[in-house]
């Protein structure tokens, strides 16, 4: 069967007036001034959450005073937080949705009381962030999800690299102390082949909770690959970073998973490094793997410290 088929010619002149009224829309567009434009322009040159809310809240105080905005959205298994400036006694509130969506919650505060000229602005500026602000976001959870670790939520061996190389820089440039610890389970194969794979993600599962529980805030904790977990301590020498891998120890050795008629319990080993000056992330690595080894070799559920100057320590 035959196909009609049409050829649409288009004129030259319509053609470059086409391309002549684009050039001079483009124009008058990077050349405005009203606050939605230029709103619109800045915020099209990023996918970067705290970016992008900084944007918002800059542009927004040109034409509504405010003394502190908040933006709270959790991502994934992380709850973001954005906050700049100082509150006060007056706060509107708003939830950021888009078709069903929501995307986080935004508050102004100020000493004095909004007019309702300022509530119109207001809404009228996230209806034009909500977009960029989903992208924004999804971009984040993207990001998030390729550096966590599917199974316990906590970070994984690719975020732990990028953190070793962050704290190496800081480290060189400020003189900042920082160690980790490397956590090993101990026989973690005999409970996979004895009780199954689903017990054994089970108490992976508990050992990110106990990681959680004996660690401070600040301190980075990571899955590095297989029964075997990382934890950075910023600002801590070996001695108070022995002490926080023998609480980590204890935590997991509480660890009771049922299997029908039996508790299923763990213990683990651990190996401490305090970075040298100076020292690469892989060196740094090497040397806390040394120490696990050699908790190993010990005997296991116990912890070795490799010394900033190799002198070695037995934690029992």
């Amino acid at each position: 069967m035959a196909a009609n088929t049409r050829t649409f010619a288009t004129h030259p002149e319509a053609t470059e007036n086409q391309l002549l009224t684009l050039r001079r829309a483009r124009e008058q567009w990077l050349g405005a001034d009203d606050p939605v434009s230029r709103l619109h322009r800045r915020m099209a040159t990023t996918l970067s959450l705290e970016l992008l809310l900084a944007i918002f809240a800059d542009e927004l105080s040109r034409i509504v005073p405010h003394g502190q905005l908040t933006y709270r959205h959790r991502i994934g298994n992380q709850e973001f937080v954005y906050s700049t400036g100082l509150g006060g006694n007056h706060r509107c509130d708003y939830q950021l949705t888009l078709e069903g969506t929501c995307y986080g919650s935004l508050t102004l505060t100020r000493r004095r009381r909004f007019a309702e000229e300022e509530l119109e602005a207001i809404e009228f500026l996230l209806s034009v962030l909500i977009c960029p602000l989903r992208n924004a976001c999804q971009y984040t959870a993207v990001e998030q999800a390729a550096l966590t670790d599917s199974l316990t939520g906590i970070p994984n061996k690719r975020a732990l690299d990028m953190a070793l190389s962050r704290d190496c820089s800081i480290g060189d440039r400020h003189g900042d102390t920082c160690t980790l610890i490397l956590c090993d389970l101990d026989h973690f194969k005999t409970i996979n082949d004895t009780h199954g794979h689903v017990i054994g993600d089970h108490i992976l599962q508990e050992v990110a909770e106990a990681l959680r529980a004996a660690t401070r805030e600040g301190d980075g904790i990571f899955r590095f690959g297989g029964e075997e977990f990382a934890v950075l301590l910023p600002h801590t020498d070996f001695e108070s970073a022995r002490d926080v891998a023998n609480r980590i120890r204890d935590e997991i050795s509480n660890i009771s998973v049922s299997c029908g008629q039996q508790q299923v319990r763990v213990t683990s080993s651990a190996g401490v490094a305090t970075r040298r000056r100076g020292e690469r992330p892989q060196e740094w690595v090497a040397r806390a793997d040394d120490a696990l080894y050699r908790a190993k070799a010990a005997g296991r559920n116990c912890t070795r410290i490799a010394h900033a100057l190799d002198i070695d320590e037995t934690v029992s």
